[in-house]
């Protein structure tokens, strides 16, 4: 952990070497006026839109949409199965195989032959019903089509095996287009409204934000909560099919199952402070709580226990974080050694052409890394080494 002195409040990073555009983003957050305490970096930290990926804040009586960030709910399901061993690479194949027809990637949706069933999406909540100008009323003709959908970027689909001798499942993947629209529209908004209130933010922070006692902050905190029960049921009607495929192959039981967001805003109390806390690419940790930290492709993935610790607001890192963004590891990596890595690990994996290495491991931080730096903030309860993996 180090401690940085960029602004009016100190920055508490568990990463050792933040890169510097990273720790700009955190001094502006540091000298952010509704900011409370300190602003705490995880170790997968890294520069994003406005706050940096893997940060966390707490800030009094206001929420930023920018904050919360574009895939609102973005989370993570990992399944435990009652399968043993290994699995034959035929079978790993053919699971595979029935997933990707059941489960649409990238920047598909369903057609309507795959639809899920109506009762899976979440009801609109009570108050937004006779709203006629929210996202979610624009949105809601397609939202069934959208439900159960993977999306793309580093968004997957993984089969792997547990320390614990079982076979496992882990999939990553959020609030899907919806998020984004309510994310955009509220952020519009936001900086519309700060230009008429005080104390404004200076725009090229990317920190727009909405009083929680305006009409607009009210809506929004209604909008984005929808996208988190949306994101939730996303991720639980593909496990669903991840399950009948698996049931197809082989005689597996289903058991233990967790279901998690990381890039939320919830009020929380910290410090003895009631207080809206962002979690942007960041995961819960309270004393005792179970979290998912997924590693890069071929890498390993853990299931952790939180260790409560305040000065993290009971937060952890929710992956092991890009090293190189998606065009500089397009210029900079080389496929064919990428590829060799992977496939000498003997696993299925989606790195198939030089357009896919925004996703290849070297783009990333190294897990083993994060995970030692994050040993004040969570425990490992069990590692999950990778044996097929689907990317969006």
């Amino acid at each position: 952990m180090k401690i940085f002195n960029r602004g009016k409040l100190k920055i508490i990073s568990w990463c050792n070497a933040p890169e510097e555009d990273c720790l700009q983003q955190a001094a502006n957050l540091s000298n952010f006026p509704f900011t409370f305490k300190h602003v705490a970096l995880m170790p997968d930290t890294h520069t994003g839109y406005g706050m940096p990926i893997g940060g966390v804040v707490g800030l009094l009586g206001v929420i930023s949409p920018n904050m919360v960030g574009v895939d609102i709910g973005c989370g993570m399901c990992a399944v435990k199965t009652s399968l043993q061993g290994d699995l034959r690479d035929k079978d790993l194949k053919d699971i595979l195989s029935l997933i990707r027809r059941a489960i649409p990637v990238g920047f598909k949706h369903h057609k309507r032959d795959t639809l899920p069933d109506y009762d899976l999406l979440p009801a609109l909540p009570q108050e937004l019903v006779s709203c006629k100008e929210t996202v979610l009323r624009r949105e809601e003709k397609v939202l069934l089509e959208q439900l159960g959908t993977l999306g793309g970027g580093n968004h997957f689909i993984e089969i792997q095996r547990g320390s614990d001798g079982h076979i496992w499942f882990m999939l990553h993947s959020g609030s899907r287009n919806l998020g984004l629209q309510v994310a955009n529209y509220y952020n519009k908004i936001a900086i519309r409204l700060n230009q008429r209130i005080a104390p404004q933010i200076p725009k090229e922070w990317q920190l727009a934000y909405l009083p929680l006692d305006s009409d607009e902050g009210v809506v929004y905190m209604q909008e984005m909560q929808y996208c988190l029960s949306f994101a939730a049921a996303n991720r639980n009607v593909m496990a669903m099919r991840i399950k009948a495929a698996i049931s197809e192959i082989t005689a597996a039981q289903f058991l233990d199952e967790i279901n998690i967001h990381h890039n939320y805003a919830r009020m929380e109390k910290h410090f003895d402070t009631q207080l809206m806390v962002h979690r942007k690419g960041a995961t819960s940790a309270f004393e005792g709580e179970l979290g998912i930290i997924p590693g890069s492709q071929g890498t390993p993935s853990y299931i952790v226990r939180g260790k409560g610790n305040e000065q993290a607001f009971k937060s952890s890192s929710h992956g092991a974080g890009r090293k190189m963004g998606r065009e500089e590891a397009k210029r900079r990596l080389n496929f064919e050694q990428e590829k060799r890595c992977l496939d000498d690990l003997g696993i299925i994996h989606s790195l198939r052409s030089v357009r896919s290495l925004d996703e290849a491991p070297s783009a990333y931080k190294d897990i083993d890394v994060v995970m030692e730096e994050q040993r004040d903030l969570v425990d490992i309860v069990l590692k999950l080494t990778p044996l097929a993996v689907i990317k969006g």
